[in-house]
């Protein structure tokens, strides 16, 4: 696990992690056959954009306000059966691996928070935790929405 000093090496890392996922999604999205999600995979890409960027922000103009909150956790993401990214999947199988992925990023740094010793380190990889629990929460509102509620 990575060691970090500053709180410009955390935001270069999310920054970094948010690039992958915009990669990631829209691997995804040239490999989809189906044009909705290829749709859908676009605009999770899109929100990743929007996220590094509020990253930068911060690192850029150095003013740190994520307040700490609560975020709920349907925990859908952790009753259903994991996918692997296909170029044929469906709808309900892109919702799970996006919620997958932000479940896998949420715990990522919440590990790095415990790890943290610096006040100021474990305050900015809480922030971080809480902003892709929110993401991972969208995700799973979708599914309750769109699949849970047609079975």
């Amino acid at each position: 696990m990575e060691k970090f000093n500053s709180a410009n090496e955390i935001l270069d890392f999310a920054m970094n992690s948010e690039q992958e996922a915009v990669d990631f999604y829209n691997q995804l999205a040239s490999q989809a056959e189906n044009s909705e999600i290829k749709k859908v995979f676009l605009q999770f890409a899109q929100e990743e954009v929007g996220h590094k960027a509020k990253l930068k922000k911060i690192k850029d103009e150095g003013v740190f306000e994520m307040k700490q909150e609560e975020v709920a956790d349907l925990k859908i993401a952790d009753y259903v059966a994991k996918t692997k990214p296909s170029p044929d999947m469906s709808y309900e199988e892109a919702l799970v691996v996006a919620m997958n992925k932000e479940k896998a990023a949420y715990k990522l740094y919440t590990e790095l928070e415990k790890r943290a010793n610096d006040p100021e380190l474990k305050k900015i990889f809480s922030a971080l935790a809480i902003e892709e629990s929110k993401h991972k929460l969208r995700f799973e509102l979708e599914y309750d929405e769109y699949v849970m509620r047609e079975n």
